[in-house]
């Protein structure tokens, strides 16, 4: 079936063999893996019909791309696209993880400069924050959290590097948060949570 549907193209089945099947293959892998890194963020986030969703087209895909690699074991180049576009899927899903730019994020902000422009900032720009007096090796120094959207995080950004360009500060992600921005508990807890959900779902 598969050779008369290649004579029926004109396509030589060496071509199929070494080029075109490892391209199918070295594709099919970058879409799973992407998908997969993407479906991930969507769990964490409790996102369950969208993670639903995406784990069936990840499983299907890689169930065609394994389904080849199985009919043809005697080709090579199949064996390097596989894992080449396993390696491959990775780098895409994280650039269109940063593109889509999902979730929260907490931010902390460690100054010993006067914080009356950053919390005006932050009043103006609805961002819900809590600042606290804190002592350092230094001295007194002045620590602001906010909680905020992530694709929103670039104003931030751009403020600290125009008004405070020597604060400190890191951030780090929110898997989840109530609707008045407390924090829920992150990591392995969370993941249980989700599936207990699904339970009483």
């Amino acid at each position: 079936m598969e050779m008369n549907f290649l004579s029926d193209l004109g396509i030589p089945e060496e071509v199929y063999r070494y080029v075109l099947l490892p391209l199918l293959i070295f594709s099919a892998r970058i879409a799973d893996v992407s998908i997969n890194t993407i479906r991930i963020i969507y769990v964490l986030g409790g996102r369950k019909a969208t993670a639903t969703i995406m784990g069936f087209f990840e499983s299907f895909i890689w169930l065609m791309a394994i389904r080849q690699i199985f009919q043809h074991l005697d080709n090579w180049v199949c064996y390097v696209a596989y894992p080449a576009g396993f390696a491959i899927g990775i780098l895409v899903g994280m650039i269109i993880e940063e593109r889509i730019a999902y979730g929260k994020v907490i931010v902390r902000i460690i100054t010993r400069k006067d914080i009356v422009p950053l919390t005006t900032f932050l009043t103006n720009k609805d961002f819900r924050y809590t600042s606290l007096n804190a002592h350092g090796r230094d001295g007194a120094e002045n620590v602001v959290f906010t909680v905020l959207e992530r694709e929103r995080l670039d104003e931030l950004l751009e403020f600290l590097q125009q008004s405070l360009p020597t604060a400190f500060y890191t951030i780090e992600k929110v898997n989840r948060a109530s609707d008045d921005y407390a924090l829920a508990t992150a990591g392995r807890s969370g993941i249980l949570s989700w599936l207990r959900s699904i339970r009483r779902d």
